[in-house]
């Protein structure tokens, strides 16, 4: 499965944050990060060999190949985290849901009536695993307490997870408990102990999200809580891996959105202009390290990530129910294959091999047929080929289209189903 390696923008500022220099040319981008929850120690596995960059100057995202041995549909992913601060231990009473009040109509914007609706629904997020600690965001789901957020602010080095706590919009400060978490999709639910009238978050339906719609990002970037950005929806369905590991791959169909998306933003809502719920911050692009005038994690460059609201509503109901969710399965593991005459240039996912007793078994899928298409949705990375299974529900039946031996064919596949 390939993995485009993103880091966590997450949770929390780094103490030692300077401006980024502005370089005299453009300068690559590195894979995102997570924006979530900040501050535990990354993860050691060696990183898989990437390309050596092109000169020139140009701008490309730092989406490497398939992370190997994952298996198509299924993976893991974590989180790198940063030290922000430690929040005060305690409790609080519940706090009651906010009506919207915009205090001057005559210069209202879209955003300050989406900010009003919203904002009283996302709350700041604060673990302590003791070996460091940060803090990301969350969105309230059901009034008696349970919160959205994502796997990586959650979960410390190894996937362990610490103490949490919550605040809400209001100031109250509570315990909470993790539920479960789901790092494939890098979410988690935390329940808030002693909440029962929370203002839960509306949630709109993310397929019918278009390029140009107003987003809003609401959060606590760098630890400040109840921050609002505004921006647009820069692009749908976007295939986008984070983690730097084999062990924390995620990989999904994203929202991109141009909103202000910093560290500490991870968990937080993407709102529409009508202040409903699209999606749940996760990651942003960063200027690789490494370059001249190249800091290790800078933050919002316009290029942010949120997992969507039907894709993150699922997740969070399987996760309440069960205490851990369900993903669609191919059984295959890929790379992207690439173009003869450039090799940054991919021209599909390259199948290495296939697990016996899954649905591309099944289905008759060899080493080295190279998917181009899953339904009418082209691929040309192995990164694209994860993230369209993943969109699909256990159990469907999809259409891909290959190439072997020269020749182009399509097969139908049943998914089957990992956790």
């Amino acid at each position: 499965m390939s993995e485009h390696q993103h880091q966590y923008p997450g949770a929390g500022q780094q103490f030692a944050w300077q401006p980024p220099q502005q370089p005299t040319t453009p300068q690559p981008i590195a894979p995102p990060t997570y924006p979530g929850y900040g501050g535990l120690p990354s993860p050691t596995a060696p990183l898989p060999e990437r390309p050596e960059p092109r000169r020139g100057g140009r701008l490309r995202i730092g989406l490497a190949g398939l992370v190997a041995g994952a298996l198509i549909g299924g993976g893991a992913g974590a989180g790198v985290v940063a030290l922000v601060e430690e929040p005060a231990a305690g409790s609080g009473t519940s706090a009651s849901a906010q009506s919207v009040t915009i205090e001057n109509p005559e210069r209202a914007t879209t955003a300050t009536a989406a900010a009003a609706k919203a904002a009283p629904s996302v709350v700041t997020v604060y673990v302590n695993t003791g070996t460091g600690a940060g803090s990301g965001s969350g969105v309230v789901l059901t009034a008696d307490g349970y919160v959205l957020t994502n796997n990586h602010v959650v979960a410390g080095d190894g996937g362990g997870t610490g103490s949490v706590q919550v605040r809400t919009a209001d100031g109250t400060l509570y315990d909470a408990q993790v539920v479960g978490t789901d790092p494939g999709f890098d979410l988690a639910v935390v329940r808030i102990d002693g909440a029962d009238d929370l203002p839960a978050a509306t949630f709109a339906d993310s397929d019918s999200v278009q390029v140009g719609d107003i987003a809003v990002a609401i959060g606590a970037p760098l630890g400040l809580s109840n921050t609002v950005t505004d921006g647009i929806i820069s692009a749908t369905d976007r295939a986008v891996a984070t983690g730097s590991t084999r062990d924390d791959a995620t990989a999904l169909d994203a929202i991109q959105t141009d909103a202000a998306i910093n560290p500490g933003n991870s968990g937080g809502a993407l709102v529409d202009g009508a202040g409903e719920v699209i999606g749940i911050n996760t990651a942003i692009a960063t200027v690789a390290s490494g370059v001249p005038g190249a800091q290790s994690q800078s933050g919002n460059i316009g290029v942010g990530f949120a997992i969507p609201s039907n894709t993150a509503q699922r997740v969070a109901q399987q996760i309440i129910e069960t205490g851990s969710a369900t993903r669609a399965l191919l059984g295959v593991e890929a790379t992207t294959a690439a173009d003869d005459q450039n090799r940054e240039v991919g021209t599909g996912a390259e199948v290495a091999t296939v697990t016996s007793g899954t649905a591309a078994a099944d289905a008759g899928l060899q080493a080295g047929d190279v998917v181009t298409a899953v339904g009418d949705r082209p691929v040309t990375t192995s990164t694209e080929l994860t993230a369209a299974i993943r969109s699909q529900a256990p159990g469907a039946t999809v259409e891909l289209t290959i190439r072997r031996a020269g020749d182009e064919r399509t097969v139908d596949v049943t998914l089957g189903e990992t956790s």
